[in-house]
């Protein structure tokens, strides 16, 4: 298609086979409809592209105005070459308005990461989702312990219970993808988890579809010591899991599913699970972030020291009606301007899932507190948010890009202006010199043949003398 329109461009006609015709035909459906097709399926990265622009603000604006630059020599080249007035106004005319967008583009960019020095907050914690599942098989004993190691302020997890009433930690509501139960229990593999007695469950292993499947492609990462300890691991308890963070001052942060019906413990899923909190752990309550919103009131009641946290943007007088003092957001919703609000009342908000050190970054200057992740080992290290800049910095980068940018177009059209005054200049002497050399060869001819038809007379006598003689 590129190349079309660079020969249409040129005045050259494409003389295209019917074949042809019907492969861009095909070309151009197929390829809207997999636009179409990924739009749908990738709904939620396109609000991460937005995101992803929010931080590459002042990048994307140094891009433009160095692709129109790029531009600039091409345009010359065809523009000085165009016998129609209109056509070049019209060219022209577009470029320089787009390029004029650009130069003051900046004035409507807005980035997070441009603070003044000074204004930004200290890093969010950061939450291990399921642990860390980047080093062990998620929800193991082993995934906690690892995300502890390398530095995690929080652990996240999802909690069913079982049968007999006790809570463990599964995210997936039957057993198929992290255990081995198509193995030990292959009739019940579509079974609810909550459906399992707690010694059913303890006979699994959580550990090896971890080394076989490689979910982020790091096991080969790992010593031998620690794939030997991943492939080895059962289903955690809920207790085993408070246990550890209770150790350790670590926060925590659960779903809670509620068993189905029929369940034992259908109706007293919450108030097992307090049982476990406040009976049988060691762990204070305050450094539970209590997420479920079912019988909110009561547990509240129960339990104040909790930290009552939301996983719903609701109105701030509804929020801290409910005691809410921290908000669990998914990071497609974030604002700096709304964890400001948020912040004001003394709601902290945690983003979640966070993995990429650009998003973390972007997290950390839009003022999150804290950051649900499935990579703690890679975002622990970073001492400074990715792209920051203030606004000093920013603006030295944008005029010195446009002034620069502004310089080089100018060179470039001067040149190829004088390029074609000086080709226009050598054709128009050509030519006059070809005219005389035409003039000369013609009066050449004349004279010669002048020359011929005067001695021609002369000739004649003296020929006739001689026959005479």
């Amino acid at each position: 298609m590129l190349l079309a329109v660079c020969l249409l461009s040129e005045g050259q006609k494409l003389y295209l086979h019917w074949s042809h015709k019907i492969v861009i035909a095909v070309s151009l459906i197929f390829s809207g409809v997999a636009t179409a097709v990924l739009s749908d399926l990738w709904s939620k990265e396109w609000k991460t592209l937005l995101l992803s622009f929010q931080i590459t603000a002042p990048y994307l604006h140094v891009g433009g105005v160095l692709l129109m630059t790029s531009l600039a020599w091409p345009l010359a080249l065809h523009f000085f070459r165009m016998r129609s007035r209109v056509r070049r106004g019209l060219i022209m005319g577009v470029y320089v308005t787009l390029l004029c967008a650009l130069y003051v583009v900046p004035l409507g960019l807005y980035s997070p990461c441009i603070k003044e020095e000074g204004s930004l907050g200290p890093p969010p914690d950061l939450i291990g989702h399921r642990g860390a599942p980047m080093l062990a098989p998620e929800n193991t004993l082993m995934s906690f312990e690892k995300a502890v190691e390398v530095g995690s302020d929080g652990l996240e997890t999802d909690v069913t219970i079982s049968w007999d009433g006790v809570p463990f930690l599964m995210h997936d509501h039957n057993l198929q993808r992290t255990t081995n139960i198509h193995e030990v229990f292959p009739n019940h593999t579509n079974t609810i988890a909550a459906m399992f007695t707690w010694t059913e469950l303890e006979s699994l292993n959580a550990g090896a579809w971890f080394l076989s499947q490689d979910p982020f492609g790091t096991v080969g990462s790992l010593g031998a010591e620690d794939r030997q300890l991943a492939g080895s691991q059962s289903i955690c308890s809920l207790l085993d899991f408070l246990q550890l963070a209770a150790q350790r001052d670590k926060l925590v942060i659960f779903d809670l599913y509620r068993p189905p019906r029929g369940h034992p413990y259908r109706d007293a899923w919450i108030q097992r699970t307090l049982e476990v909190i406040h009976n049988e752990s060691s762990i204070h309550s305050s450094q539970v972030l209590w997420l479920p919103s079912h019988l909110r009131s009561l547990v509240q009641e129960f339990d104040p020291d909790l930290q009552q946290t939301s996983s719903s943007q609701l109105p701030l007088e509804e929020l801290q009606s409910n005691s809410i003092i921290r908000l669990n957001l998914h990071y497609s919703s974030m604002s700096a301007e709304l964890i400001s609000e948020y912040a004001a009342v003394n709601i902290s908000t945690n983003l979640y899932v966070i993995s990429q050190p650009w998003l973390f970054s972007l997290a950390w200057c839009s003022g999150a507190q804290s950051v649900t992740t499935n990579a703690p080992q890679l975002l622990r290290p970073i001492r400074s948010p990715l792209f920051l800049m203030t606004p000093a910095q920013y603006n030295l980068m944008w005029i010195l890009t446009d002034l620069l940018s502004f310089i080089v177009i100018f060179i470039i059209l001067f040149f190829h202006w004088w390029r074609e005054r000086g080709l226009a200049c050598s054709d128009s002497k050509i030519l006059m010199e070809n005219g005389t050399y035409r003039q000369m060869k013609t009066e050449m001819s004349d004279i010669w043949s002048v020359s011929s038809g005067n001695s021609q007379p002369e000739r004649m006598p003296s020929l006739a003398t001689v026959t005479e003689h």
